[in-house]
């Protein structure tokens, strides 16, 4: 099969790239982050006519030299200016009118960042974060994609400590328990969640106070990786609300 010159964007019309194309694999990275609260995926504009000004996950195709984690690291690290990513891989996507230009087969991954740490790279069309709750429809099968990521992220940040890395290295427990909440889509109760957390052993207490917040300072704490992977030896139950 002919191979185009350059890498292109899996938005690109792939009969355009490759005449002769018949199939194509791709990948979908959802990137999660929190911010202000509330639990965010950032998209881009999708530049072909049949989405016009809809929303898409972040992909591409993967080249014949990488493979599937290499081209989702790529398109991460291109993107987000970050190499040091959560990642994981979700589920194949591969019914056969999902992508109007042609057959593509494209496997999803979900990625936790830092937003505060994140350098979005602007490649021609717009690029944001957006509320997970605010995403009715997207282009191609991605809300599809959306919703099974999310899922999985739910469902995973109860059987291991991942959540941490949507945090700062240093975090209250109410920025904790607004994470949790935000991702679960429930209230939690305060002093439930506080004597579930500490019976853990997974936070450690710095010693040090919130600065330059609108409320009544709370403690600082960090995620003890050390606890975490003594408990891990002895088969870790999970933080289950």
């Amino acid at each position: 099969m002919p191979q185009p010159s350059t890498k292109p964007n899996i938005n690109t019309s792939l009969m355009e790239l490759m005449p002769e194309f018949q199939f194509a694999v791709s990948v979908d990275c959802v990137i999660f982050g929190f911010d202000e609260n509330v639990l965010k995926v950032l998209l881009i504009k999708s530049d072909l006519e049949a989405f016009r000004e809809k929303w898409s996950l972040l992909g591409d195709l993967v080249q014949p030299d990488e493979g599937l984690d290499e081209a989702s690291y790529r398109v991460l690290t291109e993107r987000t200016g970050l190499d040091t990513l959560y990642l994981e891989q979700v589920h194949t996507f591969g019914a056969v009118h999902r992508h109007p230009a042609g057959r593509v087969v494209s496997t999803a991954y979900y990625c936790l960042v830092n937003i505060k740490h994140t350098q979005l790279t602007q490649l021609g069309n717009e690029l944001h974060w957006h509320p997970v709750k605010d995403i009715a429809t997207m282009a191609f099968d991605h809300k599809k994609i959306l919703d099974t990521c999310y899922s999985t992220l739910k469902k995973k940040i109860q059987e291991e400590p991942i959540i941490f890395n949507l945090l700062e290295r240093k975090f209250s427990l109410r920025e904790l328990q607004n994470l949790y909440e935000a991702i679960l889509d429930v209230k939690l109760d305060r002093r439930n969640f506080r004597k579930k957390l500490f019976s853990t052993g997974l936070l450690t207490d710095l010693n040090e106070m919130e600065r330059n917040v609108p409320h009544r300072p709370g403690k600082l704490y960090t995620f003890n990786h050390e606890a975490y992977y003594q408990m891990r030896k002895k088969a870790f139950s999970g933080i289950r609300f």
